[in-house]
Formats: structure tokens, sequence, C-alpha cells
């Protein structure tokens, strides 16, 4: 089993940023990938941004792309979302997500950003 605890979500203004941290915690040896996704009230949950554990390669969605960067440190079991140029499309509840290299088999509660113009 492996726990996420997302953090740093707030409400702030178009062009600001922010930083969300994930802390996972329980058999973090497990996870092959980590990454971030988010969804809106009616909306589906989507894809943001991932990265492989070891590896470091990254991937992105193209809504996010050149304003957002995922990162992780795996000696204190944390990943990251740097959030810069947010604009209000970027409101959602942000979630940590975390698997094998087949599936996405842990989530954390998620956290509200909310970007007003």
């Amino acid at each position: 089993q492996v726990n996420l605890v997302e953090s740093g979500g707030g409400a702030v203004q178009a062009g600001d940023s922010l930083r969300l941290s994930c802390a996972a915690s329980g058999r973090t040896s497990s996870i092959y990938k980590a990454g971030w996704f988010r969804q809106s009230p009616g909306k589906e949950r989507e894809f943001v941004a991932q990265v492989w554990w070891d590896g470091q390669m990254t991937t992105y969605a193209d809504s996010v792309k050149g304003r957002f960067t995922i990162s992780r440190d795996n000696t204190k079991s944390t990943l990251y979302l740097q959030m810069n140029n947010l604009k209000p499309e970027d409101t959602a509840v942000y979630y940590c997500a975390a698997g094998s290299n087949f599936a996405w088999r842990y989530w954390g509660p998620g956290t509200q950003v909310t970007v007003s113009s």
C-alpha cells in the first residue's frame, strides 16, 4: 500500500504561481511512476503530468506544457508540481497519483486550486 497526501493548493490570481507537493508513504519502493491529475466540477478527471520514479522521464498534457513542471525527490518520497502562469482554466481539484508501469493504483485525496481572473 502507498499513501499519498497533497498540499500546497490555494486561491490565486491569473499569472500567479503555486507549487503542489505530494508526500508518499508506505511501500514507496513499489512506485514506478507518479503523476498529477485534475478534475473540475462536471468534467472528467484529466491527466496533467507524470514522471518515472527512477528514470525521471516526464510527460505533460498539452494544456500545461511550458507552464508546469513535475519533479520528484525519491529520497524524501515527495512529488512536486510547479505551476507557473496559472490561468482560470487551471482551476480544479488536483490529485497526486502513483502506480506501476501498467496502471495508476494509488490516489491522494486532492487539493483545490482556484485561479481567478
